[in-house]
């Protein structure tokens, strides 16, 4: 009946509602439109009951034996409603929407067992006692799920949850992205934002990374009620659950996620499964004969994604041991994950290749760091460094250098003139349209500067009116493409600088466009190589 199993008992309750709905609602409705068989019993119940329904009519009603509990069989869904039916997908169509609704409600209550059976076959099974993160396990990815780094922040009574891969794992849309809310399976546009800003500058452009987020906020301060289906909602504070979320995501990169080490497959070892492209790490295949170097800096290049974080004062940096195991259960903290540590100024170079890619070791790894990306990552953290800080470091030239612009340019001076004088640069107008460079930052060579000052030029020429902290990030974004390029061969003492000044970057492992910087490849790894392990 309907309403029969309604929890509401004042107009209060209206308020804090916690519930996903009122069964006897859904049943009502189902009931209405198919076949239903109810048995169930009470504990307290010699015996239970047993109801057939056709079309919301009741044809039978009787006791009968049964265990404690409620089964509903469903069948002939639609049969009286022809129009209905009609907009029905396929039934593999129809099957994968219920078993990703299953699914989610197995994420959001591992305390339930959960068993999804779809044409005789078992898909998967929750014990009912387990986590969130065993249930990514059983229901998702092994590979993927042994890699999520947890977190779990308070912020008054707002809270969050989340499981979320590494920069390194990422794929190219968000089917990986599972959002609930107060235990409710949801799509929100303010949560997706939250965590593509904590990821911003950590993973490439059209890369999404994988996420199951739970955030839970008072029932009176998000409306559930603005969609038919339940499926968005509404804060009260679109600005406090984006600022919380984005924090606590970045906390957790901060200080979780690590440098990814080149994971090399047995070339005599028979193969296994074929994983997919978007989650397998970077595997190099060796030949009797010999190793393609180009191919394997090329992939190298393409497919591996690191991450880009925050290190403490002393520069340490925090690499994931390969073999740690993470299986945890459900907001308990972690395994002990064996990390090693690194420090970027104390590797010892042995020199580049390709005029591209700085070799370089210490006692159990062997690294490759592209100079044009950490070159890159240097040029960025330092611009923005002078434009914050009070105190600039120019170099004044000896003899002045004139730059030529266009008209359009020079006649918004007030657009970015005072932005380039905070980047640590000494300029005045000269002219109609040209100008008189000074000064410089101090980091910076003459032609880095001045090809610095051609692509900031460019791109504020079609920056539009207005300059907000967000374009002017792009914009020097783009114009850090002068930092040392590929082909550019370097010194011994040149390489050892960018190393050190690398090591002094606040996020060291990726270029402001989210390409890494280092790559590591462990002694383990090349005695593997060589079947020495």
């Amino acid at each position: 009946q309907r309403h029969a199993t309604s929890k509401i008992r004042s107009t209060a309750d209206l308020d804090r509602i916690r519930t996903l709905g009122f069964r006897g609602e859904a049943l009502t409705s189902i009931a209405a439109v198919s076949k239903v068989e109810i048995i169930t019993k009470t504990a307290a119940e010699k015996a239970g009951i047993r109801m057939v329904l056709e079309g919301g009519k009741t044809l039978e009603e009787s006791p009968v034996g049964c265990s404690d509990g409620t089964t509903i069989i469903v069948t002939d869904l639609f049969y009286n409603t022809p129009a209905r039916l009609k907009f029905m997908k396929t039934d593999g169509a129809e099957g994968s929407l219920i078993i990703d609704f299953v699914s989610k409600m197995a994420l959001a209550y591992p305390d339930i067992r959960f068993r999804m059976i779809s044409n005789g076959t078992v898909l998967f099974s929750t014990r009912g006692k387990g986590g969130v993160h065993s249930n990514i396990l059983t229901i998702y990815s092994k590979q993927i799920g042994d890699r999520l780094i947890e977190i779990d922040e308070t912020d008054g009574d707002y809270r969050v949850q989340a499981f979320i891969s590494p920069p390194d794992t990422t794929r190219p849309n968000r089917r990986g992205q599972v959002y609930f809310v107060n235990g409710r399976s949801v799509s929100n546009r303010i949560l997706e934002t939250a965590v593509s800003a904590a990821y911003q500058e950590r993973i490439a452009q059209g890369r999404c990374p994988l996420i199951y987020l739970f955030l839970t906020v008072p029932p009176d301060q998000v409306d559930v009620n603005i969609h038919p289906n339940k499926r968005e909602v509404r804060f009260d504070d679109n600005d406090r659950v984006s600022r919380f979320v984005t924090n606590a995501l970045n906390q957790g990169l901060q200080t979780r996620a690590g440098l990814p080490s080149l994971q090399i497959k047995d070339p005599f070892r028979e193969k296994t499964k074929v994983e997919s492209a978007q989650e397998k790490p970077v595997v190099i295949d060796v030949s009797d004969a010999q190793v393609d170097i180009k191919s394997i800096l090329s992939t190298i290049r393409d497919e591996q994604k690191v991450s880009d974080r925050e290190v403490s004062d002393n520069r340490v940096f925090t690499i994931e041991d390969e073999e740690a195991d993470y299986r945890s259960t459900v907001y308990d903290t972690p395994a002990d994950d064996h990390r090693n540590t690194l420090r970027l100024d104390e590797l010892q170079p042995l020199g580049s290749i390709f005029a591209t890619y700085i070799l370089a070791v210490d006692e159990e790894h062997f690294y490759l760091i592209d100079q044009h990306a950490a070159h890159e990552r240097v040029f960025y953290e330092k611009l923005l460094s002078q434009f914050q800080q009070e105190e600039k470091n120019t170099q004044l030239l000896l003899t002045p250098t004139i730059l030529e612009t266009t008209p359009a340019i020079a006649n918004s001076t007030d657009l970015w003139i005072d932005q380039l004088l905070k980047m640590g640069f000494s300029i005045e107008p000269f002219g109609v349209k040209a100008f008189r460079i000074k000064g410089i930052p101090s980091f910076m060579e003459l032609n880095q500067a001045m090809s610095f000052l051609d692509g900031f030029m460019g791109d504020i020429e079609t920056a539009g009116p207005v300059m907000d902290e967000k374009k002017l990030g792009k914009i020097i974004t783009s114009a850090c493409k002068s930092a040392v390029k590929a082909n550019d061969a370097l010194t011994m003492e040149e390489i050892r600088r960018l190393l050190k000044d690398l090591s002094e970057a606040k996020n060291p492992l990726s270029c402001p466009h989210g390409r890494p910087t280092i790559l590591m490849l462990s002694a383990q790894d090349i005695e593997r190589l060589f079947k020495r392990a």
